[in-house]
């Protein structure tokens, strides 16, 4: 059985709208909205059932399990390979990028700044649990297969 990962198909707008990287941890590449908390998550599933959902977060910890288990993927600030939000998301087969030190997160205010680019709960961001990348708004994926 060939197994593989989704990830972003290169174009001009994928390259225009790169943010910047983290440390890529699980998943592939996946485009959704942005939800800073449990009561977010819930809002935008109902608003746009069809629409994956990505957690941000500065860090996480553990009486987050809930807002990671109903989340498709998370981003974090700070974090490593060994952090709870890496471990916890590949445990749970979620896309998750961690250490992307580039993003300001204000959680109350549900809201974040990535160098320079402010972003509120609902708007659209890409994260690629493989390489770590992060980009604003949507993009098309395609399936890559791996190697053996």
């Amino acid at each position: 059985m060939k197994r593989s990962y989704p990830a972003f198909k290169p174009s001009e707008s994928l390259h225009a709208s790169y943010l910047g990287s983290g440390i890529g941890v699980s998943g592939g590449a996946l485009s959704g909205l942005i939800a800073f908390d449990l009561e977010s998550i819930r809002t935008l599933r109902q608003q746009a059932s069809d629409q994956p959902i990505i957690l941000l977060r500065s860090d996480t910890v553990p009486d987050d399990i809930r807002e990671i288990s109903i989340a498709d993927g998370i981003l974090t600030g700070k974090g490593g390979a060994t952090s709870h939000a890496a471990i916890v998301a590949h445990r749970l087969g979620k896309t998750c990028v961690v250490g992307f030190s580039k993003m300001r997160v204000w959680e109350m205010e549900k809201r974040c700044v990535i160098d320079g680019t402010s972003l509120q709960s609902g708007d659209m961001i890409g994260i690629d649990g493989q390489s770590g990348a992060i980009y604003r708004g949507f993009h098309e994926t395609q399936e890559i297969e791996l190697p053996g």
